[in-house]
């Protein structure tokens, strides 16, 4: 199924010419790991400690769009100028949950949204990127598959703040675009397993 995942090659293209800056200028790969970590946090923390503002809302397009240049950059960053490491693998993949779950959560507590929703995307979530790590142990690559990738999850919940930050009214809607995330993650999660499953038979 399509994802804007697959995207990634032409966007990466797009910061190559950035990445080899950054490389000359001392940036490793795990530095930018952990800033895309650390404005997550601080970005779902200013949600969570104003959640009837809003307006607050609207940060979520550009934080969204500036956590994937930096995932992108952190992942280049190892590849093309040497940088892997056990530790960056580990960190790729913790923080990445980790500030999933610090931006989507604080939604739970902003008027409109509903919070079991929220909470059911979040564990899905990262039991879809739980399962494209899993396939690695099984002689599988680490699995994308969508529907609902990381950057698919970026690309609603970004939209979605961005139209409840600027005013528009939530109600059914908004739910049923919620719960139209979650089933398309529990099918994310089947596509990888399956997936890695059959690579892994090869």
């Amino acid at each position: 199924m399509p994802s804007i995942y697959d995207l990634k090659p032409a966007f990466q293209n797009l910061l190559r010419p950035a990445v080899r800056g950054l490389a000359q200028a001392g940036i490793t790969a795990n530095q930018v790991t952990l800033a895309a970590m650390a404005l997550s946090f601080a970005t779902g923390a200013v949600i969570a400690l104003r959640p009837e503002e809003t307006g607050l809302l609207m940060l979520l397009p550009g934080v969204m769009f500036l956590r994937m240049a930096l995932n992108a950059v952190d992942g280049m960053l190892a590849r093309e100028h040497n940088q892997k490491s056990r530790l960056g693998a580990v960190l790729n993949e913790l923080c990445d949950v980790l500030s999933d779950t610090a931006l989507y959560l604080p939604l739970a507590l902003v008027a409109g949204f509903n919070p079991f929703l929220i909470v059911v995307i979040v564990l899905l979530a990262t039991v879809s990127e739980m399962t494209g790590v899993l396939m690695q142990t099984l002689g599988a690559s680490r699995r994308y598959d969508g529907p609902m990738g990381k950057s698919d999850r970026a690309f609603i919940f970004g939209a979605l703040g961005l139209a409840v930050g600027l005013g528009v009214p939530t109600g059914m809607w908004l739910t049923g675009v919620l719960a139209v995330v979650a089933v398309l993650l529990v099918f994310t999660i089947i596509n990888r397993a399956r997936r890695g499953l059959s690579e892994g038979k090869n």
